[in-house]
């Protein structure tokens, strides 16, 4: 405290001139009108620059809390693309994998587009009905696809509707194979899981292993061949032992069943036709 006071004493002439200018100025500025504007400009000017770097220290400080909040942002952004890629491409993926298919095995087909108005999946007999019919060119033995692989075939038309026999019927009879192999068999579902179907008669001799893609053998004229079905799940032997039985994951949701489209062999009639003499 000595110390203090002996730092007034000693520099009290100085005070005393900063006193006194400070109450100079302040009189200078007050009862002056243009030394007043100018006062008044000045700090105004001085407030705002203060002002602006005042800003621009704390925005830099918190430059770590906006980084943070942008990437919670850029997260959510990338989630909702994500969502709404899925979105499309479930839109889509039916119509695009048809394209393919079209292009490719069905190119000497004829592709009818239809809507499933009626179906089920928890009976023995499951039957699938469409909004079209003989008047837009649908009839019996014609095959029935989606976009991800085999549903039926056309059992019996009217004029607008049809009804197809779905592979989840104890009456479908669909010859298959292993994909890249000349071994086949024939699909037939046990009335149980509709998420799954059996490959029957596939010789002991052929190679069928888990995962394995199973399609359609084009040994008939209703489906080409190498239309999808499934991929194998489990492989045994069947009950007489002289072949395998293969447990087979359908490719076809049963239960989301909604656009398919109907394939017809442009020479199909020709072939039956042909095969109908033969049995005769």
């Amino acid at each position: 405290m000595r110390n203090l006071l002996d730092f007034f004493l000693k520099y009290h002439h100085w005070f005393l001139f900063i006193l006194l200018e400070v109450i100079s100025f302040g009189l200078l500025f007050r009862f002056n009108n243009y030394q007043g504007s100018v006062c008044f400009t000045s700090a105004n000017w001085l407030s705002g620059t203060i002002y602006e770097i005042s800003a621009g220290v704390t925005s830099y400080f918190h430059l770590k809390s906006v980084n943070e909040e942008l990437m919670e942002r850029n997260i959510y952004l990338e989630q909702q693309i994500l969502a709404l890629r899925e979105a499309y491409m479930e839109a889509t993926c039916d119509t695009s994998r048809v394209e393919e298919i079209r292009h490719s095995v069905l190119k000497d087909f004829t592709i009818l587009k239809a809507d499933v108005i009626h179906n089920s999946i928890n009976r023995t007999d499951n039957y699938v009905t469409l909004n079209k019919g003989e008047t837009d060119g649908i009839y019996p033995e014609m095959g029935v696809i989606d976009g991800n692989g085999v549903v039926g075939i056309v059992y019996l038309t009217s004029s607008r509707f049809s009804i197809v026999i779905p592979v989840l019927n104890s009456k479908s009879n669909i010859s298959c194979k292993v994909k890249n192999s000349d071994y086949f068999g024939y699909l037939k579902w046990d009335g149980e899981d509709s998420r799954y179907t059996y490959l029957m008669d596939l010789p002991r001799h052929s190679v069928c292993e888990k995962g394995d893609t199973i399609v359609t053998s084009g040994f008939t004229s209703i489906f080409p061949a190498g239309m999808m079905v499934g991929t194998a799940e489990e492989i045994t032997d069947s009950h007489d032992g002289l072949s395998y039985l293969v447990k087979v994951k359908l490719s076809t949701d049963f239960g989301k069943l909604n656009d398919v489209w109907v394939i017809s062999r442009n020479d199909a009639m020709e072939q039956r036709g042909l095969e109908q003499k033969i049995g005769k």
